[in-house]
């Protein structure tokens, strides 16, 4: 009967424990402006096929908000 309750523990113990553990990995948030419109002076610029905006030294690529400022 020792041996029949000793094997069902080990069998209950081996059911609810998991070796598999669930890591999430969050991404810290980027710092991103947008500029509803650009600033006047602006100039179109080509650069590998992309469409960018540059005033003053900065760069910006449009998208559905408005242009933000990008680094290249």
């Amino acid at each position: 009967m020792k041996k029949y309750i000793l094997s069902l523990f080990i069998a209950a113990l081996f059911i609810t424990t998991s070796c598999a553990r669930r890591v999430v990995v969050t991404q810290p948030a980027q710092q991103v402006t947008v500029v509803k419109t650009l600033p006047r002076g602006y100039k179109v610029v080509s650069i590998n096929g992309k469409k960018y905006y540059k005033v003053k030294g900065r760069y910006y690529r449009k998208n559905r908000r408005g242009y933000v400022i990008v680094k290249i």
